[in-house]
């Protein structure tokens, strides 16, 4: 079922003794700007199209959830990480739509994962459009910052040796050989059939551990 909206405050007698956030926390954090910022209405309809009209339990608020990733990959922080962080953090519960302080975690960490599981990739790319947009409006960064896309190939593949590759440092004999070569430098010895055996060897001892 789709994510309930936050309840509109009808027992003001119950929080009587509670502080709104809003007036204990700084008007100009990057964080109180941000919530101000963000399009919650537009990203609520989009993620509450991947959840069933009537069948199920409510889902978790999408704006809480938004929130706790957009902490997460700011920070560089584990799920249970930013849920705990959470607790601690005025301004990081401004930003999620809380209204008064909260001292219990908001979610199981577990739920982040079945989150993006459920927004997918399609999800993910408006996450990073919403982010951009609102950082124009408030101008933390600006157009013409945009025009050179820096693309992140780390999920690619690599060829990555380590500097204990008995490989690399064949590569690197065979490189200084070369060069010695160009520069008419003559060597005693090139080790090129003595390379091949050693790395053969190796292979062997790092399959046998």
């Amino acid at each position: 079922m789709k994510p309930k909206k936050a309840p509109v405050e009808t027992q003001k007698q119950k929080e009587l003794f509670r502080v709104e956030l809003g007036r204990i926390v700084d008007k100009q954090h990057p964080f109180v700007r941000l919530s101000q910022v963000v399009d919650w209405n537009h990203l609520e309809e989009v993620f509450g199209a991947t959840y069933h009209p009537d069948t199920g339990r409510p889902g978790i608020s999408t704006r809480l959830m938004v929130s706790l990733h957009y902490l997460k990959y700011a920070y560089n922080l584990s799920d249970e990480a930013v849920v705990e962080g959470w607790v601690e953090n005025p301004y990081w519960q401004v930003l999620s739509g809380m209204k008064y302080f909260e001292h219990e975690f908001p979610i199981d960490p577990s739920s982040m994962v079945r989150w993006r599981e459920r927004i997918g990739k399609a999800g993910a790319e408006e996450l990073l459009r919403q982010t951009i947009e609102s950082g124009l409006r408030i101008k933390a960064i600006k157009k013409h910052q945009l025009k050179r896309a820096n693309v992140d190939t780390t999920v690619q593949e690599k060829a990555i040796r380590y500097p204990t590759d008995a490989g690399l440092y064949d590569r690197a004999r065979e490189k200084l050989v070369k060069a010695a070569e160009t520069r008419g430098i003559k060597l005693r010895q090139t080790y090129r059939r003595k390379s091949r055996e050693m790395l053969f060897k190796q292979s062997r001892c790092r399959h046998a551990r």
